[in-house]
């Protein structure tokens, strides 16, 4: 049976997001992505933008979305990712703005209107649904036309790069030559791993206009830290000018793709 519970979040806003380490959650490159998507969402006239967070696991982006102003429905068929949701939530207070969907994405036709949200989520979920084509068919279709879908995948020329480096060149070689970017005996859950063009070809051919893509953790996950006051500030700041140059982009440990349904 299908659980929908509704619990409040505090006002805390986009920036106040705790830090999170996990592929799914994006850095602070992809959240101003989508608060740049907020403002335009609200420039088209929704002044309580719609958001659902399709496999949004314990929430990381659906409170401080929630906390933003915006309906934020998740959709997610793991009780203890919700569970997890529902304390982050209780933490931060409640304001009765997210809805908790307990089912799979292939089911989000029954949890969301058609053409109403006007920002969708799909993040580290390609990579692990049965079927893309049908997640990203239903996703499209649950979008207002001008609406946005922002999409987090894992890049399989980082997945590549780094097994070579690392020494496993026989395993890295596999990941190259296998057409999903996996392996057997591949260590991580996943399905299956895109390229910018994969990525892209599956999102135009769903009907949607892709915007940008950019990277998303070029270095910083194989960087050693530095004992120095700037050093953080300096890795940012390389990390928004390499995500959108196309050689750094497409080694990133992540792909980050903004598309649009056209009006």
């Amino acid at each position: 049976m299908v659980t929908v519970r509704t619990r409040e979040v505090s006002q805390l806003g986009l920036g106040a997001m705790r830090a999170e380490t996990s592929a799914g959650h994006g850095s602070a490159a992809v959240r101003k992505v989508l608060e740049t998507e907020l403002r335009a969402a609200r420039a088209r006239g929704a002044q309580e933008p719609v958001v659902v967070d399709v496999g949004g696991g314990s929430g990381v982006w659906a409170v401080p979305f929630a906390a933003a102003g915006c309906r934020v429905t998740v959709v997610e068929p793991s009780l203890d990712a919700l569970a997890t949701l529902e304390r982050r939530a209780a933490e931060d207070g409640v304001s009765d703005r997210i809805t908790v969907v307990a089912d799979d994405s292939d089911a989000l036709a029954d949890h969301v209107r058609p053409g109403t949200a006007d920002l969708v989520l799909a993040h580290s979920l390609l990579e692990v649904v049965d079927d893309p084509r049908r997640t990203v068919d239903a996703i499209v279709e649950a979008t207002a036309p001008g609406g946005a879908v922002s999409v987090l995948v894992a890049n399989r020329h980082a997945a590549v790069l780094h097994r070579a480096l690392t020494g496993r060149l026989v395993e890295a070689r596999e990941l190259l030559s296998q057409p999903d970017g996996v392996c057997a005996g591949d260590s991580e859950t996943v399905l299956r791993r895109f390229d910018v063009d994969r990525l892209t070809t599956l999102l135009a051919e769903a009907g949607l206009t892709v915007e940008t893509v950019r990277g998303d953790g070029v270095v910083s996950e194989i960087v050693t830290p530095e004992d120095t006051e700037s050093w953080e500030n300096d890795l940012a700041e390389f990390e928004a000018v390499a995500a959108g140059a196309a050689p750094l982009r497409d080694i990133a440990a992540r792909l980050h793709a903004l598309a649009r349904v056209p009006r």
